[in-house]
């Protein structure tokens, strides 16, 4: 039984051909489909740029098919004897690597992470830029490219913080002194919230209220109009937020005091 066909420089050629072929196709599809993409908005956006990996991996896949029945004669035995050495040889040399490969297919399917997401990762937390077969890479907060391999995929918590949607909640934090007037400290920081120009009016606010043991905690729960904005958001309310407080009088604790000793707005020392 003869497993390759008689090799000349017919066939070398074929074989490269259709492998620049691959690499031309593949270089296409990255650069228009995120083209495309970028000129659609919501939801239509993120579906488009979820098709580069899968498309990636077909135009893989049907390249190598074609090789192969070039290269090799294409009868049952000689394809699965082929199959059969070439699992065998990349179980035991890649492992690892051929893990992070089927985790990278089972992602296709099961779509933890998309193109666009905000997700967290073994304690990263950024926007999902680029999905390949082997791993993804998140780009952070401070502008850092992360590369993470999608076996993370069987062992870590992924926590995606938009889900393929453009609606991302954000959390603003204030730690006021106990003895306050709750009702104008809602008040307050409601109307922090709705005058926002980053402000997602489709999307409820919620104000979250909890006592600590060394101050009452209040959250702002809201969207921004753009998850990128995500951060210019929860600045500008923590920031118009503690203004609106400070008019009213509230005070804060001082960082890492005990609850008889805190700041006054009105005065410049700390008093007990």
């Amino acid at each position: 039984m003869e497993l390759f066909h008689q090799m000349n420089q017919e066939t070398f050629i074929r074989v490269a051909l259709l492998a620049g072929l691959a690499l031309v196709l593949i270089g296409l599809s990255q650069k228009m489909i995120p083209w495309i993409a970028n000129r659609l908005s919501g939801r239509h956006r993120l579906y488009v740029l979820a098709t580069v990996p899968l498309i990636r991996l077909v135009i893989i896949l049907a390249s190598l098919w074609m090789i192969i029945s070039i290269v090799v004669d294409p009868t049952a035995e000689n394809i699965f004897a082929l199959l059969g050495a070439l699992g065998l040889a990349l179980g035991f040399a890649f492992k690892d690597y051929v893990g992070s490969l089927i985790a990278g297919i089972v992602t296709l399917y099961e779509l933890p992470y998309r193109l666009g997401d905000w997700v967290s990762v073994d304690g990263v937390y950024g926007e999902v830029k680029s999905i390949g077969m082997r791993s993804f890479e998140i780009l952070t907060p401070d502008d850092t490219v992360v590369v993470i391999p999608h076996l993370k995929l069987w062992a870590e918590k992924i926590f995606n913080a938009n889900d393929g949607s453009r609606y991302l909640q954000c959390a603003a934090r204030f730690y006021l002194h106990p003895e306050h007037d709750p009702r104008q400290v809602i008040q307050a920081l409601e109307d922090t919230a709705m005058t926002s120009a980053y402000l997602q009016v489709l999307k409820p606010v919620t104000i979250l209220a909890s006592e600590g043991p060394w101050a009452t905690e209040y959250r702002i729960k809201a969207y921004p109009v753009d998850p990128r904005d995500q951060f210019r958001f929860t600045t500008d309310l923590t920031l118009r937020g503690k203004q609106a407080l400070m008019a009213r009088g509230v005070r804060f604790p001082a960082p890492g005091a005990p609850d008889r000793i805190f700041q006054d707005p009105k005065k410049s020392t700390l008093k007990s």
